[in-house]
């Protein structure tokens, strides 16, 4: 029987998780938090975004679980998610913003968003979600998301300006699906520039000002199908 045991430990599935936090306290609770959890395992721990570029190569983790600022924003759009040596799931803590922040965040291929006052437990069940594939949104930010724009009723145009080329309607489905650029490339076949030209244009003719409202025009227009 202790040797059954023992064989069932190994056989476990272990969740290789990188953590990053520029705090050097805040990273010291993030690995206590992940090395609490018998399934998860701390591949590497970074306090610079350059360091966890090269430990996202070397390890190639599950997860990333990540303490965000918004002033490491471009380096982390253009960098780390643009990044094609590894596609692990990214969750990222953040302070308070507003609701649709959150959603473009989503969108850009982040599979989690949390509050920095989560809970270890909503850490670890978001992280393991995350890195099954699922999408997580804390449920305060979904509140805060529904109460700055409870479903955008008022201000959305009937109809497109423009008509959406076969092209951008399949770019449309994929940003409805929560892909970001780097997964919509690799599907299309095209570069990321192509992409962004592609999503701008669907912006212009939507008359939409971000992803989510371009997706909620998609589906009131019937362009797309959940």
């Amino acid at each position: 029987m202790l040797r059954a045991n023992r064989r069932c430990r190994e056989q476990r599935k272990m969740t290789r998780v990188l953590v990053h936090a520029t705090n050097p306290i805040a990273r010291a609770g993030l690995e206590s938090i992940i090395r609490a959890q018998p399934d998860f395992e701390i591949v590497g721990s970074s306090s610079d975004l350059n360091a966890l570029m090269q430990l996202d190569r070397d390890r190639q983790p599950d997860a990333i679980l990540l303490d965000w600022w918004e002033t490491d924003e471009e380096f982390f759009w253009e960098s780390l998610l643009s990044d094609e040596t590894s596609d692990p799931a990214i969750v990222i803590l953040i302070d308070p913003m507003e609701g649709d922040r959150v959603i473009e965040i989503l969108s850009t291929g982040v599979r989690a968003v949390l509050p920095r006052t989560a809970t270890p437990e909503e850490i670890i069940a978001t992280v393991a979600a995350a890195a099954a594939g699922l999408i997580v949104l804390h449920p305060n930010l979904v509140e805060s998301w529904l109460n700055v724009n409870p479903f955008r009723t008022q201000a959305l145009p009937a109809e497109p300006t423009e008509a959406l080329t076969q092209r951008e309607v399949e770019v449309l489905q994929m940003l409805a699906q929560g892909l970001g650029n780097k997964a919509i490339a690799s599907r299309l076949g095209i570069s990321e520039h192509t992409v962004k030209f592609h999503i701008g244009s669907i912006f212009a003719k939507l008359n939409a000002s971000s992803r989510t409202e371009a997706v909620t025009l998609g589906l009131r227009q019937g362009l797309i199908v959940l």
